[in-house]
């Protein structure tokens, strides 16, 4: 296509939801999608060959497991408000609660879900801050301090995020934090929620100790149903951006290419994590980008001064018209993209296992003109 285009490959999606849910059958726990990395609800068909339920964090995301993947959400929200905590319960099967404050305001209009409180175990190993929800001053979970010794009838599970893209030796670890700071409240409780951040669909991810992990886990708590919420595992790797150069030019012995998409509107954890892309036959050098041969500092097409990443070389010049896929561009990618300065938002579609890409949805300038109505 001459346009940028998300493209997820149909036979790379089944190939991840087939592990994860040989995984959740061996392990004995539920395994569902969350939608803040992964919601294009076209696929959903698919999704439900293998799993049964998601997790929301918002209202819009509570309606879209209800109406679009047809059952309620697992949702779970920094804060409700009086406007949609209805609406929310309508649309989910278990409520978790950030805070006892939040419980004590809403417990009573949850009635018919099941009622959940987030814990902080104080334990963490993401390295960026912008991702740790247990760094210092987090606003997110009740720490064990401030749990009573007799919780509250109606709470029948924790939910406990420490995760990102982490392997299963980093949840071994925070486990027995978890355990350590928790487990006397297991016995009060119905089902425990371990978050996301479970990244098994990688390729070193560590498979068997997970499963070995939560079967003995099942055995010593039995009572408790296990949940884990990835995100990223289930579009691991499952499909590219695909985006053109639209120019070349240099500065200070710089080369830029710039090209039909932009990384603070289509990439942006590329700039928040930050990480380096993979780039379809390119590689990526750490020195600064310069007129060394093929060597081009990629830059996005907004007004953003910082829209670049440097630097990659390839293996001839580039050219206006050429393109340029980033590989592994499914995930939070999708969810996250913005209209900032109107950037033609790139096209989705999908590759199905037959070899025929579908064109699920384009987008325009009504798309951006609504957003700003």
């Amino acid at each position: 296509m001459a346009t940028p285009i998300y493209i997820i490959e149909e036979q790379r999606l089944r190939r991840n939801l087939t592990l994860i849910a040989d995984v959740a059958a061996k392990a004995d726990i539920e395994i569902i999608l969350a939608f803040k990395a992964f919601a294009l609800w076209k696929t959903f068909p698919i999704f439900r060959e293998y799993i049964y339920a998601t997790t929301a964090s918002s209202l819009s995301e509570a309606r879209l497991a209800y109406e679009e993947f047809g059952a309620p959400a697992h949702t779970f929200s920094p804060a409700y408000t009086d406007d949609e905590i209805d609406e929310i319960i309508r649309c989910s099967s278990h409520l978790t609660f950030n805070s006892l404050s939040q419980y004590e305001r809403y417990h009573e209009r949850a009635k018919g879900v099941s009622i959940g409180l987030r814990v902080n175990p104080e334990y963490s190993e993401v390295e960026t801050l912008l991702y740790n929800p247990c760094a210092p001053g987090t606003r997110f979970g009740v720490t064990a301090d401030k749990l009573p010794e007799q919780l509250p009838d109606d709470i029948e599970g924790f939910h406990c995020h420490c995760h990102c893209e982490s392997g299963a030796d980093v949840f071994q670890r925070t486990l027995v934090r978890i355990k350590e700071k928790f487990a006397r409240w297991f016995p009060q409780l119905k089902w425990i929620n371990f978050g996301g951040g479970h990244l098994m669909t990688r390729k070193d991810y560590d498979v068997e100790l997970l499963i070995s992990m939560m079967q003995d886990f099942r055995r010593r708590y039995p009572w408790l149903k296990v949940i884990l919420e990835p995100g990223s595992a289930f579009a691991w790797q499952t499909g590219p951006l695909v985006s053109h150069v639209v120019d070349v030019v240099e500065d200070k012995g710089i080369r830029t290419a710039i090209l039909d998409v932009s990384f603070t509107c289509h990439m942006p954890d590329c700039l928040e994590m930050p990480y380096f892309p993979e780039v379809r036959g390119a590689e990526h050098v750490d020195e600064q980008p310069s007129m060394a041969a093929y060597t081009y500092r990629l830059g996005g097409n907004s007004c953003l001064s910082g829209d670049f990443m440097a630097s990659w070389r390839f293996p001839r010049e580039l050219k206006v018209g050429d393109e340029v896929i980033f590989e592994d561009m499914i995930h939070y990618t999708t969810v996250k993209t913005n209209t900032f300065n109107g950037i033609t938002h790139p096209a989705i579609g999908m590759l199905h296992s037959d070899g025929k890409l579908e064109i699920l949805r384009t987008f325009g300038y009504e798309d951006y003109k609504n957003r700003m109505d």
